[in-house]
């Protein structure tokens, strides 16, 4: 019995000693390279910039260029680049899940199967598929002005936004620059129709570039209430301002954001060290300060953070947003104008 178990925690340290030097040889080859470039929309800036500077304490031989942006800005740019055969991206990140299955189907991606993907919470450690990983997670959901909405007042429904009480008091992102509104526009079509939009128009919403715009809007008092994500609302209201949450009765959509390295990434070796970073404890230690989702079982959820698993969700697919997206934001444009 001694015996099985020393050989058992033998083997243990083995592989964990073998995990470690195969991140200490990858680490090397980065700071060989000395920088890695990474596009993201996964985020504000603020939380953007936070994750490459935690980098950058980490491993200070490899500098960071942080492009933040919205993460259908972020892909068009991409894919400019590739277009005109330019090696800039190492990393990239999106809310958009069609972005992945684009790129992949180009062969615009690279293969590459991180240490730390094994290491994440269970619910999120399948989610991978040799070439993008889930590195942030949020909700997108209801959001109001507690001002000038009382929580018994505000909408409970996604439809409840319909109301024509809600004219002239509404805030929303635009799907043709914001992956999340993107999909939520997606998903509303599917639930309800594009019938949604046209009598969600008559209430004449403010319309915004990235879905977090109408934090903005409602601090300032310009509007009442609004479409947002969850991370970046709670992160508002926990500076003071006044804004709450409401989890839709029909469903919050759960967004999973992925990252994966570029097939011509000129430093391939920060890339997937970066990628290391993006699924370690540390990432999750920011993600979580700044009211996002702890995908590392080692990290706890922010105080008085409400378990995914208790609401009702409503989970986007990759193939919804391949064929819906492009036609929503033509038909927004339609609609909407910009």
């Amino acid at each position: 019995m001694h015996r099985r178990l020393a050989l058992a925690i033998a083997l243990l340290l083995c592989a964990t000693g073998s995990a470690r030097a195969g991140l200490d040889e990858l680490a090397a080859a980065a700071r060989r390279e000395g920088t890695v470039t990474w596009y993201t929309g996964h985020t504000d800036a603020e939380n953007a910039s936070a994750v490459g500077r935690a980098f950058t304490e980490k491993y200070p031989e490899v500098k960071i260029s942080v492009v933040r942006s919205t993460s259908e800005v972020a892909y068009q740019r991409l894919t400019q680049d590739l277009k005109l055969s330019m090696a800039q991206c190492d990393v990239f990140s999106s809310t958009d899940l069609a972005h992945y299955a684009l790129l992949k189907a180009d062969g615009k991606l690279a293969r590459y199967v991180p240490e730390n993907a094994a290491k994440l919470r269970p619910e999120y450690r399948d989610i991978g598929d040799g070439i993008s990983y889930p590195t942030m997670a949020g909700l997108m959901l209801l959001i109001h002005n507690t001002r000038k909405v009382a929580a018994a007042d505000a909408p409970k429904r996604w439809t409840d936004l319909l109301d024509p009480r809600w004219k002239d008091q509404l805030s929303v992102g635009h799907p043709g620059f914001s992956g999340y509104v993107a999909t939520w526009v997606v998903t509303m079509r599917k639930l309800y129709g594009w019938e949604y939009f046209e009598k969600f128009a008559r209430n004449r919403p403010q319309i915004g570039r990235s879905g977090n715009d109408p934090i903005t809007v409602l601090n300032s008092g310009e509007r009442s209430a609004a479409v947002g994500p969850l991370g970046t609302t709670l992160k508002s209201a926990d500076r003071g301002n006044p804004l709450a949450i409401i989890y839709p009765t029909d469903g919050s959509l759960l967004m999973i954001s992925p990252t994966a390295i570029l097939a011509n990434a000129p430093h391939p070796n920060a890339a997937r060290l970066f990628l290391e970073f993006l699924l370690d404890v540390e990432h999750a230690r920011i993600a979580v300060r700044d009211r996002w989702e702890s995908l590392r079982p080692e990290v706890d959820p922010a105080p008085g953070s409400v378990p995914f698993s208790s609401l009702k969700l409503i989970v986007p697919t990759v193939e919804d947003n391949v064929k819906g997206v492009p036609e929503v934001v033509e038909r927004w444009r339609d609609l909407f104008g910009g």
